[in-house]
């Protein structure tokens, strides 16, 4: 482990951090509702704790090798959500615990979007601001923000690149440098979500409101400048456009990246994981909406389509936007919704979960060993598009699948163990593990009436969602240390 240039790269990346917080800082003066001086003394502390990880290393040049890359990733993301409940902590207008703004800021940087806060119409505009923007920040990854400029700096970004982006195809670079991966899929991202903000805007939102919004949309969080989140707006060309927006942002961003290159949709529709991801929206809808209809939910069909699709899309892509409280809903509908947040969108994505690239091939080599108890000395490799994929891959995925059972399992019961309910230690685990946000039973309207300790445990089950859970466990063997 090459410590001083671990230390040097975490204060760097503090210090880039600490310049985020310059337009909460502009709203606070825009608005003058309160939270200058918060964001103020954050900065300066931010800045401070960079400055002097970085000033004595600064000299120091060496390449990353992929273990500290792991490292990298682990310790600033731990070290950012500790640095990000700062402006929450120091803001008299949000009384909450030093737990409770930890919990709301890993909580905002994972994109989970699940919230302790209630009275967000009341809370001052700049704490809004920055609640969204740290959903935005964290959708793509800051490090990957980050690595453009590292190499400038005589440091390397590869393995920063492969410890942070999801996804078991994560080697694939749309640029021949890492600097020019990580701007393209930062040029992708702004450009989504400048389109988005416009889209909000011009269905009625508020330059504010749709602003804040198309952070939390593209960025699939869920965090809203409202309580009501977009019901909110009880408008259905705003649902409308969250919907498509949150379609597109739970697409492999490499698609998007190949399409726009060559202007065509043909990208989209070779691609295997996009026609499942996309099947897998359509069933869920058809599901939804026609239980809500039949059920009686809603007086008319058209009523249950909006609702369904729009808690569908929702929910399925892990954004946790609501409409409407879905946990209400009658039958195995709510129970539903959160198994298809496990699915989740696509690798490369803004979403949680597990990745529908991992559900396609768990399921095609689900059939494979069907097929073998006929055939039991045929050679059949699983494939993707006329592709045979590797066993070392599906080997992974496999890995990837029971490392994710038995951690959700190990959560699961450390909650019941501290008291929680059934229902409500299910629904927050798959909320907090996949990246959700909403959950069931005590959780459903937000987190703030759990205890202190549960709050912890699901602040650690957002990180690992959020770093797919190899990349902080890998951490704990004996031989990540001894490599």
């Amino acid at each position: 482990m090459q410590a001083q240039i671990i230390v040097k790269i975490l204060g760097l990346l503090l210090m880039i951090y600490s310049i985020s917080l310059l337009p909460p800082i502009a709203v606070a003066l825009i608005y003058q509702d309160g939270a200058l001086d918060a964001f103020v003394s954050a900065l300066a502390l931010t800045l401070i704790v960079g400055t002097i990880l970085w000033y004595p290393n600064r000299r120091h040049r060496r390449e990353l090798k992929i273990r500290d890359g792991f490292i990298v990733v682990v310790m600033f993301w731990t070290a950012l959500g500790l640095v990000g409940a700062l402006p929450l902590v120091l803001e008299e207008q949000v009384p909450i615990s030093i737990t409770d703004a930890i919990f709301e800021s890993f909580s905002g940087l994972t994109t989970t979007g699940a919230t302790i806060l209630s009275g967000l119409d009341n809370m001052p505009h700049a704490i809004l601001w920055y609640r969204q923007q740290l959903q935005w920040l964290g959708g793509m990854g800051i490090i990957v923000l980050a690595v453009a400029i590292l190499p400038m700096l005589g440091i390397g970004g590869m393995q920063l690149y492969r410890a942070e982006m999801p996804g078991p195809a994560k080697d694939n670079k749309l640029a021949p440098r890492i600097s020019e991966t990580a701007k393209t899929l930062w040029l992708i991202y702004l450009a989504l979500t400048i389109a988005c903000a416009t889209a909000y805007w011009m269905a009625g939102m508020s330059w504010f409101d749709a602003i804040g919004h198309s952070f939390s949309t593209v960025a699939i969080g869920g965090f809203s400048t409202h309580d009501a989140s977009i019901g909110y707006f009880d408008s259905v060309a705003v649902e409308a456009i969250a919907i498509f927006f949150m379609f597109l942002a739970g697409a492999n961003f490499a698609l998007h990246f190949r399409a726009f290159r060559s202007i065509d949709v043909k990208p989209y529709l070779f691609d295997p994981e996009f026609r499942t991801y996309t099947l897998v929206l359509v069933i869920g809808i058809v599901i939804s909406s026609s239980y809500l209809y039949f059920q009686d939910v809603y007086t008319s069909f058209a009523e249950a389509l909006r609702y369904g699709t729009f808690m569908t899309v929702s929910i399925s892509t892990t954004t946790g936007f609501g409409n409407a409280d879905f946990a209400m809903w009658p039958g195995f509908l709510p129970v539903m919704l959160i198994f298809m947040s496990f699915i989740s969108g696509s690798a490369g994505s803004t979403g949680g979960g597990m990745k529908v690239i991992r559900f396609l091939l768990l399921f095609k080599q689900g059939v494979r060993e069907v097929q073998r108890l006929m055939h039991p000395n045929a050679l059949m490799p699983v494939k993707l598009n006329g592709k045979a994929i590797s066993e070392r891959v599906m080997s992974s995925v496999w890995g990837f699948f029971a490392l994710y059972v038995a951690t959700f399992a190990v959560i699961l019961l450390a909650l019941m163990a501290l008291d929680m309910d059934q229902v409500t230690a299910f629904s927050a685990t798959a909320a907090t593990l996949n990246n959700l946000g909403p959950g069931l039973g005590e959780v459903a309207a937000n987190f703030s009436s759990i205890n202190d300790p549960q709050k912890w445990i699901l602040t650690l089950s957002m990180l690992l969602g959020r770093l797919e859970i190899f990349t902080l466990l890998v951490l704990l063997t004996r031989s990540f240390w001894r490599a």
